[in-house]
């Protein structure tokens, strides 16, 4: 779905001459300003990771085009042009779609497919553009801020600030999905839940094929997310113990998280090829010179597929803690294990074995850890 997301430019489509339509058939004709002739594909995108399939070509005349194609119910497609980064998404909803934009005035808003599904993917997606906006502008604020002290009244009014505007934009997220009348609108809107808990969108998704019952794509993307939440449930989470891990250290013998038992343990998830991992490096080292006679430890699991540049990158970046690995890659024991989707990844586990905290980046592990650590 995140190929999807990112489409989010322009839109194309206007008038079918055809006397007699088949059924599910629909056109799209319209009109882009200020575009040099060229060709324009009409492509249908899938709420999955197939790649969008070309089901039109025309040539773009004097801004003017027109493109047919069936479809077996509502979706989602593009229109792609052959010379320009450009891309316009609209679904389906009527047999004729008008479309107008202008290349040198690019925007959600002024791009226009005119029905009604097209109106409201449309608004859906300035309101949540608009919302993104404002959080990223929050967080750049945020940012600025280098080492801030864990007392710092304005810095942890401002980190309240944009926790709960995450929250609200999740809501709103969820809302729009266990409301929406249109079936594509509610597959689109499903696909900004990304960073929202499995468990918080079960409802909802279980409403889709009440309201939908007829609705193919909403029938298959149900059931992998129906398969995707039971797969979540069995994974580790705060409250519960941290699954053991055994893999060899740097010397070639085993060590395993539970040997650490007694201590507050960060188990961070890296690699020497992770950039991001070398950029959190630093922060994992401050915390750990700083609370590493209290009672504190930290377990590296990296996820290199070379021993030479894992103990090289140890080396580097100063690592003088406990490192493990079965330098398997993505093919790593501890991936299914935690349920890790990326890296650099981390879990806080307290003497008892239990986690007490997920994901902890930049200075908010700095934070925790004096929160615990008296």
């Amino acid at each position: 779905m995140k190929k999807i997301l990112v489409l989010l430019t322009s839109l194309v489509f206007l008038f079918s001459c055809s006397p007699s339509v088949q059924k599910g058939q629909f056109t799209v004709t319209g009109e882009l300003k200020n575009t040099p002739d060229q060709q324009i594909y009409l492509e249908e995108l899938y709420f999955s990771q197939k790649d969008p399939a070309v089901l039109d070509t025309a040539e773009i005349k004097n801004g003017k085009f027109s493109l047919t194609a069936l479809a077996p119910e509502e979706g989602l497609y593009r229109l792609r042009l052959e010379k320009s980064q450009a891309a316009f998404i609209f679904i389906n909803d009527q047999p004729s779609i008008p479309f107008s934009a202008d290349l040198n005035s690019l925007s959600i808003e002024n791009a226009k497919f005119s029905t009604r599904a097209n109106y409201l993917l449309r608004t859906f997606m300035v309101d949540i553009e608009k919302q993104r906006k404002e959080l990223e502008d929050k967080a750049s604020i945020l940012q600025q801020y280098k080492n801030p002290l864990p007392s710092d009244s304005m810095y942890l009014a401002m980190q309240g600030d944009i926790v709960s505007k995450q929250a609200k934009f999740q809501q709103s997220i969820l809302r729009y999905l266990d409301t929406t009348s249109n079936a594509v609108m509610a597959l689109f809107s499903l696909g900004y839940t990304r960073d929202i808990e499995p468990e918080k969108i079960e409802m909802a998704i279980g409403g889709l094929t009440k309201r939908f019952p007829t609705n193919q794509a909403i029938a298959t993307i149900v059931a992998q997310y129906k398969q995707l939440i039971a797969q979540n449930k069995s994974l580790p989470k705060v409250g519960g113990m941290a699954p053991e891990i055994t893999m060899v250290d740097t010397s070639g013998k085993p060590f395993s998280l539970s040997m650490l038992r007694g201590k507050y343990v960060l188990v961070d998830f890296w690699a020497s090829w992770c950039g991001p991992c070398r950029g959190e490096n630093p922060n994992v080292v401050k915390a750990y010179n700083e609370f590493k006679n209290k009672n504190f430890t930290v377990l590296g699991v990296s996820l290199d597929k070379e021993k030479a540049q894992w103990t090289k990158a140890i080396v580097e970046d100063n690592l003088t803690w406990y490192h493990i690995s079965d330098l398997k890659y993505w093919s790593s024991a501890a991936v299914p294990l935690y349920g890790i989707e990326g890296i650099p990844y981390n879990v806080l586990v307290d003497p008892q074995g239990k986690i007490i905290a997920t994901n902890l980046r930049e200075n908010d592990l700095h934070i925790k850890l004096q929160e615990l650590i008296k």
